[in-house]
C-alpha cells in the first residue's frame, strides 16, 4: 500500500524525533505492518500490540472486564483504554489505539453498523484525537480506510507541531 501521508508521517517523526506505538485490535497490526515498510521505520516505529481478544484487552493491558461489558470491545472507551494500557508495554511518545468492526460478528448494532471504527492517539498523555468513523467495503478495504484515517489524523497533529515549532 503506497502511501504519501504515511511518508510524510514517518518524516514529521523523525523530524520532531518522536516515536510511535499502537495498540490494534480490529487492524490485527496493519497499521504497524504499514508503518514499518516505511524508510528509516527503526527511526521511529517503537511497535505495535495487537488484542484482537477481549481476554487479551484484559489480561495484558489491564482493560477492566467492567468496562468492556458496559461499552463493548469495539467502543471508544475502550479504544482510549488499550492506547492508555499500551504504556506499560512500550515506551513512546505517540501511543495510537484502534477499535472497531472491519466485518460481522461482533456488538455492531443499528447505531454503531459493521464499518464503524475507533481511533484513539495520545502524545506524552495528552489527547491528540479521537475519532469515530463508519467505513464501507470489504474487510480489508475497511482496514485499509482506517490506516488511511490514522494517518491523516497523525499527519495533522504533526503538521500542527511543526507549524508551532517554525515559530
Amino acid at each position: 500500500m503506497k502511501n504519501d501521508n504515511l511518508n510524510l508521517v514517518a518524516q514529521l517523526l523523525i523530524k520532531h524525533k518522536l516515536h510511535i506505538a499502537f495498540a490494534e485490535s480490529a487492524t490485527a497490526g496493519r497499521l504497524a505492518a504499514e508503518f514499518s515498510l516505511l524508510e528509516d521505520a527503526g527511526d521511529f516505529l517503537m511497535g505495535a500490540f495487537v488484542c484482537y481478544d477481549a481476554c487479551l484487552k484484559e489480561n495484558v493491558l489491564a482493560i477492566p472486564h467492567e468496562l468492556i461489558e458496559e461499552y463493548t470491545p469495539e467502543s471508544m472507551e475502550v479504544t482510549k483504554a488499550i492506547a492508555l494500557g499500551l504504556q506499560k508495554l512500550i515506551d513512546s511518545d505517540i501511543y495510537v489505539g484502534v477499535t472497531g468492526l472491519p466485518a460481522a460478528g461482533g456488538s455492531e448494532s443499528e447505531h454503531k453498523p459493521v464499518g464503524t471504527m475507533f481511533i484513539y492517539g495520545f502524545h506524552h498523555k495528552l489527547k491528540i484525537f479521537s475519532k469515530r468513523v463508519v467505513l464501507t467495503g470489504t474487510p480489508e478495504q475497511i482496514i485499509l480506510k482506517t490506516v488511511d484515517e490514522v494517518g491523516n489524523l497523525l499527519k495533522k497533529y504533526l503538521l500542527q507541531l511543526d507549524a508551532n515549532s517554525s515559530i
